[in-house]
């Protein structure tokens, strides 16, 4: 008996030690290594002139049963936060993405494990634009940086989004206005 309370109290240190590392429901861990850090890129829209920096941040949220991330484009001219999480009736991760600009979209994604490549579909709701849908599609390269590529079903039409190249950096704040 005197055994057990010092192994009931290892187990415990132990389970509170793995939680503070951050444990994610398990259909989230591919996507742990975009996690605690902080991600900047510019943006380059094909026939823009105008050069886009965007900041993000993407985190364990909601006890590890979600990730949040959040980004701001030139700080505060646009931004958004979205929640990534495993839906069970789907059998697929979904994410709901909330922006300043007055519209949300909802969508799923999957993990290509032979890639490493995170491979996204959303609808999107109240765009001005007359955008619907948005593929995209983003992968951490050999040398840290994120890679990301889209395109947009605008007005029935699928054309070329925004691509860019994130590099790691230091703890910034993310803005909005």
């Amino acid at each position: 008996m005197r055994y057990c309370l010092p192994a009931l109290m290892l187990l415990c240190s132990t389970a509170l030690v793995a939680a503070g590392q951050g444990e994610l429901h398990p259909k989230l861990e591919p996507l742990r290594p975009y996690l605690e850090q902080h991600w900047q890129g510019e943006l380059s829209q094909p026939g823009a002139a105008e050069k886009v920096i965007d900041r993000a941040l993407w985190s364990r949220a909601l006890n590890g049963q979600a990730i949040k991330t959040v980004h701001s484009v030139n700080d505060g001219q646009y931004g958004g936060e979205s929640f990534i999480f495993w839906d069970e009736s789907k059998q697929s991760l979904a994410y709901y993405y909330f922006t300043t600009a007055g519209f949300y979209t909802h969508g799923t994604m999957s993990f290509d494990s032979q890639l490493g490549e995170i491979v996204a579909l959303e609808m999107v709701e109240n765009n001005q634009n007359g955008i619907t849908q948005v593929k995209s599609f983003s992968r951490i390269m050999p040398d840290g940086s994120l890679h990301t590529k889209s395109s947009y079903l605008q007005n029935g039409t699928w054309v070329d989004g925004h691509s860019a190249t994130y590099k790691p950096v230091a703890q910034q704040q993310i803005r909005f206005k």
